[in-house]
């Protein structure tokens, strides 16, 4: 399996301690940065591409339900999986991010080993994703000779 210690995340949210819960926790294994609000989250993906975004949803200004729909808009950060770390527990809240394309939720308070569980899941999925299409590209050139 492909060593995920490199992977970046971007964490996005507005209340500083949940960013520095997430970091304290996440910068050991990971390329973590941070992003104060919606505006600043979309220049850091345009900026530094990450492998995966925890995105909090209310936000001032731009919220996380508008952040991921123009981050699944764009063909170049599409595939980046974006989960919505929320209070909101409201299955409508909770529909809404998923018809916006976000990948799955975590809720506050943090539960780590969730938090973790759930990074190393969608991390690896990339990978899968990204094998399954060379695999494909072999295969396909291959046949051609």
């Amino acid at each position: 399996m492909e060593n995920l210690s490199k992977r970046k995340i971007l964490v996005v949210d507005d209340a500083e301690i949940n960013t520095i819960i997430l970091v304290d926790a996440l910068e050991d294994e990971y390329d973590v940065s941070v992003a104060m609000d919606g505006e600043r989250a979309l220049e850091a993906v345009v900026e530094n591409k990450p492998d995966l975004i925890l995105l909090d949803i209310m936000m001032p200004g731009i919220d996380g339900y508008l952040v991921c729909k123009r981050i699944k808009k764009d063909p170049a950060t599409k595939d980046i999986p974006i989960i919505f770390v929320t209070g909101v527990g409201e299955v409508l809240q909770r529909n809404l991010g998923f018809n916006v394309g976000c990948a799955d939720y975590l809720s506050k308070p943090f539960d780590m080993l969730e938090v973790k569980a759930k990074i190393k899941t969608y991390l690896s999925l990339i990978f899968l994703q990204k094998e399954n299409t060379l695999l494909k590209q072999e295969i396909k050139s291959l046949k051609g000779s």
